[in-house]
């Protein structure tokens, strides 16, 4: 029960800290700008860890690396802190890869999450408001392509679908990785 509850607390804290510098990245990516609530809370909770690592990690063409780098070392420290709190032998060979994967993981859980609001946020008829253009223009990349793809079907568009299953796959394979390189020892 100790482990369940320590993993749950992990997993809350590293996946709003990490899925925050993961937003930050992405949003920098995608040039989305920040002037908005989801932005100033996007820098409010992760400036901490992104601001020194810059001074050290500059960006590489439009990434912004010390946001990347801060969502993975956030990982790294859940899972170090989950194998000394549960009192489990630390597998220092293997946790750079297990950081890694569930970086990976938590990548696709904030995707995932970010087009089911995008999905039902487009079921309801909106005035311009500010958070259906946010999530628009930060949905839009993941969809675009495969509208070329999937066809409308009686005029839906299931695009959006498609994708999202397409991120289950994705973490389902990943879910499995993390599974190996946890039994690494």
């Amino acid at each position: 029960m100790f482990d369940e509850i320590t993993s749950l607390i992990l997993n809350v804290v590293a996946g709003l800290l990490g899925g925050a510098c993961l937003l930050r990245l992405y949003m920098q990516y995608h040039r989305v700008p920040f002037g908005n609530p989801l932005g100033s809370f996007v820098f409010a909770i992760t400036d901490w860890i992104v601001l020194p690592l810059r001074r050290v990690v500059p960006a590489f063409r439009r990434w912004d690396l010390a946001s990347l780098i801060a969502a993975w070392l956030l990982v790294l420290v859940k899972f170090l802190l989950f194998f000394l709190l549960v009192g489990a032998s630390v597998r220092f060979a293997a946790l750079p890869l297990l950081s890694l994967i569930g970086l990976l993981r938590l990548a696709v859980s904030g995707l995932t999450a970010l087009l089911v609001v995008y999905a039902i946020l487009s079921w309801v008829p909106t005035a311009s408001s500010m958070l259906h253009d946010l999530l628009e223009r930060l949905a839009l990349p993941l969809v675009r392509p495969m509208r070329k793809v999937v066809p409308l079907v009686g005029g839906v568009d299931l695009s959006v679908v498609v994708v999202i299953v397409l991120l289950q796959i994705l973490d389902i394979v990943l879910r499995n990785a993390e599974a190996w390189a946890f039994s690494l020892g």
